[in-house]
């Protein structure tokens, strides 16, 4: 498959956790390669560059601070973070723009279920599912060796992003919020 024919799949393996007003996306996908390819994927800095919505200005794979810079946003987004667990290859937690991010990395057969749990803002929940899918799409074609190049931001929109932000919403039983972003009425 090349990018210009990817497309993603139906939106599944998503749910969302609600403690009061705070919410957390989990985000479950099952991958054909061993945990430690996986690991070596959600560390490394030059790996990332092929499908996470973000660059590391190191590895993520040791306790300690870093800083991630957003990919596509309009405007530079830097976040100044600190690693705060990394137990290759199974458990590595992190704050990307000041939202907690835990990813669980299990054996199952020769790969690997990989689950994301992101604490994020109501109102983005679902569009952050539909990137977050988007973007395990590319990491599983990466680690098989036939990269379609990162795909992020609102070049998204270019490929399904809409849909699976509506699809999203609707598994979650909340309204999809448009974007981009409606001008206000006068």
């Amino acid at each position: 498959m090349s990018r210009e024919t990817y497309a993603p799949g139906p939106a599944a393996g998503a749910r969302i956790e609600k403690d009061g007003d705070k919410w957390t996306l989990v985000l479950v996908r099952e991958l054909r390669h061993p945990p430690e390819k996986v690991w070596r994927a959600l560390t490394e800095p030059a790996q990332l560059r092929q499908w996470a919505p973000f660059d590391a200005d190191r590895s993520l794979g040791a306790v300690g601070p870093a800083r991630l810079s957003t990919v596509g946003a309009p405007t530079p987004q830097v976040s100044e973070t600190s690693v705060t667990r990394a137990e290759a290859p199974r458990l590595l937690e992190y704050s990307w723009g000041g939202n907690d991010m835990r990813w669980a990395l299990e054996p199952l057969g020769e790969g690997t279920r990989l689950t994301l749990w992101h604490k994020i803002d109501r109102g983005f929940i679902s569009m952050g599912a539909a990137g977050w899918h988007i973007c395990f799409d590319v990491l599983d074609r990466f680690l098989a060796g036939a990269p379609i190049g990162r795909i992020v931001g609102g070049e998204a929109m270019k490929f399904g992003w809409q849909r699976l932000n509506a699809d999203y919403a609707k598994q979650f039983g909340i309204e999809a919020p448009s974007w981009p972003p409606k001008p206000a009425q006068t």
